[in-house]
């Protein structure tokens, strides 16, 4: 089976999501990545730390609460930070303003 997301694209996706890295034991195989609106956290997503990087992070759109193919999106760049935080409050996951 092809992974969707890997490595990099989950890269490009804390990018893209503007995602802090959190804190995490120094022995953990993953550094965490936190995405927050107006200082709150929203979501969080690990990124393995080994070099290969086409292993598959296909757990990454189900921690960010979208779709394969909008998380796939966001990491080449046809949706953005604006897309997925609308989508959020459309799911009720953050609270219109």
């Amino acid at each position: 089976m092809a992974r969707i997301i890997t490595k990099e694209l989950a890269e490009k996706i804390a990018k893209k999501l503007q995602a802090k890295t959190l804190p995490s034991s120094p022995k953990s195989a993953h550094d965490v990545m936190g995405i927050f609106h107006n200082q709150i956290l929203i979501a969080s997503f690990g990124i393995r730390r080994g070099s290969e990087k086409d292993k598959g992070h296909d757990h990454v759109q189900k921690e960010i609460r979208v779709s394969s193919r909008f998380a796939k999106e966001l990491g080449i760049c046809t949706k953005s930070r604006e897309q997925w935080i609308a989508a959020m409050i459309e799911k009720g996951v953050i609270p219109q303003p």
